[in-house]
């Protein structure tokens, strides 16, 4: 709480700046912009005064000669939303959203021997994925990130959805701790029971990554269940019809789990009326994964898988209309 002298009509008035708390907690009455409210304590007035620069709100209590008590709080700039990936393709094509999981001050998974790093593993699949869609021609596609840049949850569905994709692919790579093997990909789709454990481990480390930018993004369970119950049937079956449909067609080309599609209550599948899945490429924990996964023979089989899943599902879609 601060004080300062400033002159009034006919007399020298003391403003106390008291914190934004006061209005919080009830100890002045809220009132409309311009409007007046009157105090029971005397005839004071409480004044929303709009004379305030535009980056200051105010409020002032008091009236004529008597003492004012001003609360101010800067109003920061209204934030600009984060500019849209670009498209590439035709106008005319179905559009395809890969999402390179992690980027910026959030790593992923870390090989602990080589110090090869998730965020570094998808993003080059992720290009490679891309490149090889647009080679085939039936697609249209964007990155959500196109270099090394930490990316919230929310942001990189939410763009996908603003660009009204017809599907989201989140490229993701696995890891387990010392002492364990585990080899394989796998591809995860949105329900807000997990399928096994394997799965509740992975959403609670995906899900813990939005902490890192500040922002806990998941803190209250209702909100995910509102989220999970506004999911639109249809969406989350076409989701499940394209994970099982990427598994079949990535088998031939790469190592795959025998349980290949499961589910889990991920962030960055909430996406409501937008197929998603959260593609699980291999483990980076496990040295012949991580061979793979860095290599560009592995990413350009996993980007055939992923062109040919995509192409298959686009094609039925069209064939139902």
């Amino acid at each position: 709480m601060g004080f300062r002298w400033t002159r009034g009509p006919g007399i020298r008035h003391l403003r106390r700046v008291l914190p934004l708390a006061v209005l919080a907690l009830g100890l002045l009455p809220a009132v409309p912009a311009g409007g007046t409210v009157p105090d029971r304590a005397g005839g004071l007035v409480l004044d929303l005064t709009d004379a305030a620069p535009a980056s200051v709100r105010t409020v002032a209590w008091g009236g004529g000669d008597r003492a004012r008590y001003i609360v101010s709080q800067k109003v920061p700039p209204r934030a600009k939303p984060r500019p849209l990936p670009t498209v590439r393709g035709d106008a005319d094509r179905p559009l395809v959203v890969i999402d390179a999981g992690h980027g910026g001050v959030d790593p992923g998974a870390v090989n602990t021997e080589s110090g090869l790093r998730e965020k570094d593993v998808t993003l080059r699949i992720a290009k490679a994925i891309r490149d090889r869609l647009l080679e085939g021609g039936r697609v249209r596609v964007a990155l959500t990130r196109e270099d090394d840049r930490y990316i919230l949850h929310r942001e990189r569905f939410g763009a996908a959805r603003r660009l009204k994709a017809d599907l989201f692919i989140s490229i993701h790579c696995d890891s387990v701790g010392s002492g364990t093997t585990a080899t394989g990909a796998t591809a995860y789709t949105l329900s807000d029971v997990a399928s096994d454990k394997e799965a509740a481990r992975l959403a609670a480390r995906e899900n813990r990554s939005d902490v890192i930018a500040g922002v806990t993004l998941d803190r209250d369970a209702d909100v995910s269940s509102i989220l999970i119950d506004l999911t639109q049937r249809e969406t989350m079956n076409a989701s499940a019809g394209f994970a099982r449909l990427l598994g079949r067609e990535a088998r031939p080309l790469m190592p795959v789990k025998d349980n290949f599609h499961r589910t889990a209550s991920l962030l960055v599948l909430k996406a409501p009326d937008l197929p998603s899945i959260l593609f699980e490429t291999g483990y980076l924990s496990t040295p012949e994964d991580a061979a793979f996964l860095d290599s560009k023979a592995g990413r350009g089989k996993i980007a055939e898988s992923v062109k040919r899943a995509v192409e298959i599902h686009f094609a039925r879609r069209l064939a139902l209309k």
